[in-house]
C-alpha cells in the first residue's frame, strides 16, 4: 500500500512539473480565433493578410492563412488553426532561408496537424519546390535547429535536421522553364 502511495505522490509531482514547462502559449486552446488572439496579444500585434507576407525580398503564402506578426511571441513562430504567427524581433537576426524556414514550418502545420517532424518536412519540400531552399540554405537551417535541445512537444535539433536531409533529399527541385 505504500509503494502505491509514494507512486501516486511521484505521478502527482511529475505532472505539476511537466504542467509548469508547458510555454504559456500552449495553455491557449487550439481553437482561437485570430480575433481572440489579436484581442488578447494586443496593439503592437499586426495582421499581414494572406498572400502579402514578405521576408528578405520572398513573398511567403500559406494558403489563405494570414500572418501575426507579433513581437512579444515566446518563439521564433506559432501557428493555431487558420493563422500563422512569427515574431519578427527574434527572427530578424537569422539568415534569410532559416526565417523562411521557420514560416513554411508553422505553415506547414496548417497542412499537416501538430507533428514537428512533419511540419519541418513540410517546410524543407517546399522551399525546395518553391526555389528558396539550397543545400547552403539548409545548412544554414541545421546550424540554427541543431543548437536545439528539445521540449516536450519538439524532438532535440540534431534529430530533427537529420529527418529534414532525409526530406530535403527526397523533394522535388523546382521545374525549371526550358532553354530552348
Amino acid at each position: 500500500m505504500r509503494v502505491w502511495l509514494v507512486f501516486g505522490v511521484m505521478i502527482g509531482l511529475l505532472a505539476g512539473l511537466l504542467a509548469q514547462a508547458v510555454p504559456a502559449r500552449a495553455q491557449y486552446s487550439l481553437d482561437i480565433s485570430l480575433e481572440d488572439y489579436l484581442a488578447e496579444v494586443g496593439s503592437d500585434a499586426k495582421l499581414v493578410a494572406a498572400g502579402k507576407l514578405v521576408i528578405d525580398g520572398q513573398r511567403m503564402r500559406c494558403g489563405r492563412r494570414p500572418t501575426v506578426m507579433n513581437p512579444k511571441f515566446d518563439s521564433w513562430g506559432g501557428a493555431y488553426p487558420g493563422f500563422v504567427i512569427l515574431n519578427p524581433d527574434r527572427i530578424k537576426d537569422l539568415p534569410t532561408p532559416v526565417k523562411l524556414y521557420v514560416y513554411a514550418h508553422e505553415c506547414g502545420h496548417q497542412f499537416v496537424g501538430r507533428s514537428e517532424e512533419a511540419a519541418d518536412c513540410f517546410a524543407v519540400k517546399r522551399g525546395r519546390r518553391y526555389g528558396w531552399l539550397d543545400q547552403d540554405g539548409l545548412e544554414d537551417i541545421c546550424t540554427f535547429i541543431s543548437k536545439l535541445k528539445g521540449t516536450w512537444n519538439h524532438p532535440p535539433g540534431p534529430v530533427r535536421c537529420k529527418k529534414m536531409r532525409v526530406c530535403y533529399r527526397d523533394a522535388a527541385p523546382r521545374a525549371r522553364a526550358s532553354q530552348n
